[in-house]
């Protein structure tokens, strides 16, 4: 039996598996298939479609086509592998849409046309079983199920018994991926908090956590293939694992020359709730600067909380907020901060009025003026998705009416608080050292270091792609920075 691993690339609550993250679906797959897989990619099947699997690079004037920028070492050879697959089990789905600056995840629409005439069985799985929708302020989309053989939740909703061995034999897809790739590293499933009236996670997954020593494994059998960006960011709240400060410390002794080891989700519930602060302490002495705490404050209007079950309390989010400032504030060997808070918001909510941005920028200005940073302030509209409180009580008329006041509301917060925040967090003539050369758009390059939520500098002219460069600051925009090359740097990768 022969096997492909399509990645259309996923991005959900607890979990990134768009490039450069690496997500844990396909390799887990890998595993469980235990033989000899061909894992190509959405850029792949695009390139080997419109191009004939011959990729060029753009023109001094034009941008880069991230459509096919995320190749693998197979992208040469897609036809002959599609003809030899008897089974393409295709990783797909969007719950969190966001934008990416090197990457572009698949859809479904887009998927089916390029599939439809290969002579195989089709298996679809990953978060799309439950709905996909790249775009934020929409219900899910909605597609022809009889073009899938086979729609599997179970191909990536294993016991963690099975994860144990799985996941080490799935490491090895990372052979056939010729880029650095930031590994996504599960701890664990579910949300123990409640149950937020967008989110997905509760019904996918019962909360439980993974063995120390597997997800111990799982890493070194990465690192022993030389990966050495790391994130752990499959989990609703990293604060909740178990053992979190010993898996923090015996990272550094299974993997000692990381280069990055960043965390994601964290509920600032959880931050408050750790009175000594150990495991704050923790992940700012163990892990690497730039790292970033994602908090789902979603809402800073009490009203909305209440509606939607939402998780943190406004006073809640801005005492994590002051603790993770307290420790983490000083700067680091990348030119950021150790360890910073970020914050989501999300529009189209249940119970928003038109005071509800008020309320938020209320909020964001008292952390702003008590002297605090914020790290990211990532602003989306709602996705929607069958089984969530908020499809069973969002209309479309509501979605329309919200849509109105997203745009005013985000540009509120992008002037007033999110440009005087990054001069602060990033200032002027502050080095930020290894960020990587991604993408051109005319005679600028854009870099970025690797991490979470890492800032984007765009740099004027073409440097050489695919190369670390050390940027020194020379400006702000809304959300981005621009700079100059202070140390040309050979790829560390």
């Amino acid at each position: 039996m022969a096997y492909t691993i399509l990645d259309c690339y996923t991005d959900e609550a607890a979990g990134l598996g768009v490039p450069p993250y690496l997500g844990t679906y396909p390799r887990y797959i890998a595993g469980y298939l235990n033989e000899p897989v061909s894992y190509i990619t959405i850029d792949d099947l695009r390139l080997w479609s419109k191009y004939g699997s011959k990729s060029k690079g753009p023109k001094p004037s034009e941008k880069t086509d991230i459509f096919v920028y995320n190749l693998t070492k197979n992208s040469g050879k897609i036809g002959k592998i599609l003809e030899d697959t008897d089974e393409l089990i295709i990783v797909l789905g969007v719950h969190v849409p966001g934008k990416y600056l090197s990457a572009v995840p698949g859809t479904i629409k887009e998927l089916i046309p390029l599939i439809k005439g290969i002579p195989c069985k089709k298996t679809l799985t990953g978060p799309a079983v439950f709905g996909t929708q790249l775009f934020g302020g929409k219900f899910f989309e909605k597609y022809d199920k009889a073009v899938f053989d086979k729609i599997d939740a179970n191909l990536f909703r294993f016991n963690y018994g099975d994860v144990r061995e799985y996941a080490v034999k799935g490491a090895e897809i990372f052979r056939q991926i010729p880029d650095l790739r930031m590994i996504e590293i599960e701890t664990g499933r579910g949300c123990d908090i409640g149950h937020c009236s967008f989110c997905t996670e509760p019904i996918k997954s019962r909360v439980e956590f993974r063995e120390k020593d597997d997800i111990l494994r799982e890493m070194e059998a990465f690192y022993q293939l030389g990966a050495r960006y790391f994130r752990y960011g499959k989990q609703t709240c990293f604060y909740t694992y178990p053992k979190v400060i010993e898996l923090l410390r015996e990272t550094r002794d299974y993997c000692p020359e990381l280069k990055v080891l960043h965390i994601d989700n964290v509920n600032p519930v959880k931050v408050v709730m750790d009175r000594t602060h150990e495991i704050t302490k923790s992940i700012v002495k163990y892990c690497t600067s730039g790292n970033i705490a994602a908090f789902g404050v979603e809402s800073f209007d009490r009203e909305v909380v209440r509606q939607n079950t939402l998780n943190s309390t406004p006073k809640i989010a801005y005492e994590g907020i002051k603790i993770i400032n307290k420790y983490g504030a000083e700067r680091g060997e990348d030119g950021l901060p150790r360890f910073l808070p970020g914050i989501n918001i999300i529009f189209g909510l249940l119970g928003e009025t038109k005071k509800t941005n008020d309320e938020n920028m209320q909020w964001l200005k008292k952390i702003y003026d008590d002297g605090m940073m914020l790290r990211r302030i990532n602003i989306r509209q709602a996705a929607i998705f069958e089984g969530t409180m908020l499809y069973e009580k969002s209309k479309s008329v509501y979605l329309a009416k919200q849509k109105k006041l997203y745009w005013k509301w985000r540009n509120e917060i992008r002037q007033k608080i999110d440009f005087p925040m990054l001069q602060r967090v990033a200032p002027n003539s502050i080095i930020l050292r290894n960020c990587y050369a991604e993408i051109y758009d005319g005679n600028t390059t854009f870099c970025r270091q690797f991490g979470t939520y890492p800032l984007i500098v765009g740099v004027k002219g073409r440097l050489e792609l695919k190369k670390f460069y050390n940027l020194e600051i020379t400006g702000h925009m809304l959300r981005s920075i621009t700079g100059k090359v202070a140390v040309k740097k050979e790829l560390l990768g």
